[in-house]
């Protein structure tokens, strides 16, 4: 059973019909009509940080095959066609139990195997220190283990896991992570500028969600924001919900790191989506959503996470900066998808024929319209 999906091409304005079959895209065509009206032909948004959406948990204290499911299903809904599972620090057991759930939806559910290529680890390597741990418990926090990374190896698959190269072990480990193949990022760190250069002289390839995760208040220069900013071998996830970068610092980073060097996600946790409120959560303890979306530690500064999807990051990230639509369509959708392929997963962001029928239709601001998935219409 074939669909149809029509919309304007986001370089040239033309539009587009797209024909799908068999979860693909069998056949397009291109016209130049200007009196049409249709919105904006996008692949799927791919978020390539998500701690948990719509109440559930990937962190949850016992994670199941189905949230996992269900995550893809919500995210799914809101034009967020592939994510990677983030689990944060914690045990090796709690670890090993919670990329056991991912790497099992992946096996029985084909949507979750579809939308997901692996997952990403976000410690417990950190840094220790208050501010830069971020909501990261200080308990199970230790320095970078390379046995320990292949001990999760044996259960899921592991895209990149990230880390704060603060201590002269770091390089060593890192080489020995990546000779896994598993990528390194860096991040949630406390680490000076030469020791984020030898991590990346290591081989550390990414920046996750640079700007966050590190002390509120640094030297003037050097320091590892700028340091992180000016290495081209480091690709950068940030967060553009409005609370973790003011629209003028993401507006500088995206314009320092360049086109193909910088991406962004949502760092969402589980209470994205939900109501305001006070809640009270397995890793964070007590936590506060407030109803402008933010999300933080109950009576402190600290972010938590996010309580968006990448699809209103998008949204938010078109109305308060000057990229245009298709700029930020790039920096979720096609270099997310440069960023999975070098991490050893596959996920099309490409409209194109013989890709993944996973397409949207966009409003002008960036709003999904319409959701596509695997050539059926779901939103």
């Amino acid at each position: 059973m074939s669909s149809t999906v029509v919309g304007r091409d986001l370089a040239t304005g033309d539009l587009i019909r797209v024909t799908c079959s068999g979860g693909l895209i069998t056949a397009m065509t291109r016209t130049r009509d200007t009196t049409a009206e249709a919105g904006w032909l996008s692949p799927g948004f791919l978020d390539v940080q998500v701690n948990g959406f719509a109440g559930h948990d990937v962190n949850a204290a016992d994670p199941s095959p189905e949230a996992i499911a269900a995550i893809t299903d919500e995210l799914a809904k809101a034009g967020v066609l592939g994510w990677v599972p983030t689990v944060i620090t914690g045990s090796q057991d709690e670890i090993i139990t919670r990329l056991r759930a991912v790497q099992q939806a992946r096996t029985t559910h084909p949507a979750v195997a579809a939308a997901v290529p692996f997952a990403h680890v976000e410690g417990p390597f950190l840094s220790d220190l208050d501010g830069p741990r971020g909501a990261h418990p200080k308990q199970h926090v230790r320095t970078i283990d390379a046995d320990e990374v292949a001990r999760w190896a044996e259960v899921a698959q592991i895209g990149y896991v990230t880390v704060s190269p603060h201590d002269d072990q770091a390089p060593r480990e890192i080489a020995r992570i990546l000779s896994l193949g598993i990528a390194v990022a860096v991040g949630h760190t406390h680490a000076d500028s030469g020791q984020i250069r030898a991590a990346a002289d290591a081989g550390a390839t990414l920046s996750t969600h640079l700007g966050n995760g590190i002390f509120s208040s640094l030297p003037r220069h050097p320091n590892p924001i700028w340091t992180q900013l000016a290495d081209d071998r480091l690709t950068a996830g940030l967060i553009g919900d409005g609370h973790h970068l003011p629209a003028e610092t993401l507006t500088a980073m995206v314009r320092a790191k360049g086109r193909g060097r910088c991406f962004l996600v949502s760092d969402s946790a589980d209470l994205a989506g939900m109501e305001p409120g006070l809640y009270t959560r397995a890793i964070g303890g007590d936590v506060e959503l407030s109803a402008n979306g933010r999300l933080a530690m109950a009576g402190s500064d600290i972010l938590a996470g996010s309580a968006v999807s990448l699809a209103d990051v998008v949204r938010w990230v078109v109305g308060h900066t000057p990229f245009s639509l298709a700029e930020v369509v790039e920096l979720a959708s096609r270099t997310p998808a440069a960023v999975v392929a070098a991490c050893g997963g596959q996920r099309m962001a490409e409209v194109r024929v013989g890709g993944q029928a996973d397409l949207l239709v966009l409003d002008n601001d960036g709003s999904v319209r319409e959701v596509v998935r695997a050539g059926v219409r779901i939103a």
